[in-house]
């Protein structure tokens, strides 16, 4: 199955809402940090040997036809050479509402990974080099994550082709992204989820 649709845009951006939206689009089905958490004993080892440099995209994106969210986002070079004639799609959103989500969210997480269960240490491990890759080592504070939010945004525009390339916020709904995907615009809402508390639900298996 080719891949056609990346997302660059990393965490906390509306990326759960934009996989949804694309595989109502018929262009799923869409990988997320969600399909790692649910496949660890196979997606964990692939996307470590992503972090080492030894990627076998077609391994880590097997049945999938389109990928969002961390850990994608942290390659979007690799990814924009592996596949030339792709769409990618910049989730954006202000930069101090995002460093205080990630910062509740995921940042959390990794803060308190060595006290995580056994069973998820791997996966723990695995984000938290791709999110200090993305630029986001631990120990940062909330100016330092502002600052490597907007870091990554200017380097995806600097990277990729304007034609190739999407500046989006879930915001804006269907009328954008449909246009840029060429596909005719659902009459329904466009999907709008996965705030703290359902993070959380998520990590934790409840849902």
């Amino acid at each position: 199955m080719s891949i056609n649709v990346f997302g660059a845009g990393v965490g906390r951006t509306g990326t759960y809402s934009l996989k949804l939206a694309i595989n109502r689009l018929g262009l799923g089905p869409c990988h997320h940090m969600e399909a790692v958490l649910h496949n660890m004993p196979q997606q964990v080892p692939l996307w470590s040997a992503v972090l080492s440099g030894r990627p076998d995209w077609q391994a880590v994106y097997k049945n999938f036809q389109s990928a969002v969210d961390w850990p994608t986002a942290c390659f979007f070079r690799e990814l924009f050479a592996a596949y030339p004639s792709a769409k990618f799609i910049l989730t954006q959103r202000n930069p101090e509402n995002w460093a205080d989500s990630f910062g509740a969210t995921i940042y959390k997480l990794l803060a308190g990974r060595d006290q995580g269960p056994p069973e998820m240490r791997a996966w723990l491990d695995m984000v938290a080099g791709v999110i200090a890759r993305t630029g986001f080592p631990a120990g940062l504070d909330r100016d330092g994550l502002i600052k490597g939010f907007v870091a990554h945004n200017d380097a995806v525009k600097s990277a990729l082709p304007a034609s190739q390339l999407l500046i989006y916020e879930v915001k804006e709904g269907w009328a954008p992204l449909c246009k840029f995907l060429d596909v005719p615009i659902p009459d329904e809402e466009f999907p709008r989820t996965n705030d703290r508390a359902e993070f959380w639900d998520r990590v934790t298996g409840k849902i």
